[in-house]
């Protein structure tokens, strides 16, 4: 049994979690509607190489419980989301959203991807930062995983 499609699909939605940082990112900087960032990034450089429903759906998941998953970070957090760096804050919003209504992605898949984009992305040591308040957060919504 090949493993290909599965590295493959893996590959596609790093590309995409990578392409849902950049929009939400954006979309903290200046709000809009998901639409209007689905369509913005819809022919974005690296789009061909992206798993583009899995891009909608944290786009538009994260847009509509952005109130709730700030709630949940606010616990995981040693400051409220608002005061977060805006990178860290987009990155902590996906790999939260994953954590909660993507049991089909393992906790430790969830929080290793955040960790790149926030090595990639981030502040200096925001990595470490990500890493910590993912685990707790997988402590609480995945406890039989973690």
């Amino acid at each position: 049994m090949s493993t290909e499609p599965s590295r493959a699909l893996s590959g596609q939605r790093s590309v995409a979690r990578k392409l849902a940082l950049q929009a939400l990112y954006r979309w903290q900087l200046n709000e809009c509607p998901w639409q209007d960032l689905i369509q913005e990034f819809h022919d974005a450089q690296d789009m061909a190489r992206a798993d583009r429903e899995y891009f909608r759906e944290l786009v538009e998941g994260v847009w509509r419980e952005r109130e709730a998953l700030d709630a949940g970070l606010s616990q995981w957090t040693d400051r409220v989301p608002a005061l977060l760096d805006p990178i860290e804050h987009a990155i902590l919003l996906i790999g939260t959203y994953e954590l909660r209504h993507r049991p089909d992605v393992p906790y430790r898949v969830a929080i290793n991807e955040a960790v790149t984009l926030a090595k990639r992305f981030g502040a200096t040591d925001g990595h470490k930062y990500v890493n910590a308040v993912l685990d707790r957060a997988a402590r609480v919504l995945r406890p039989n995983e973690h």
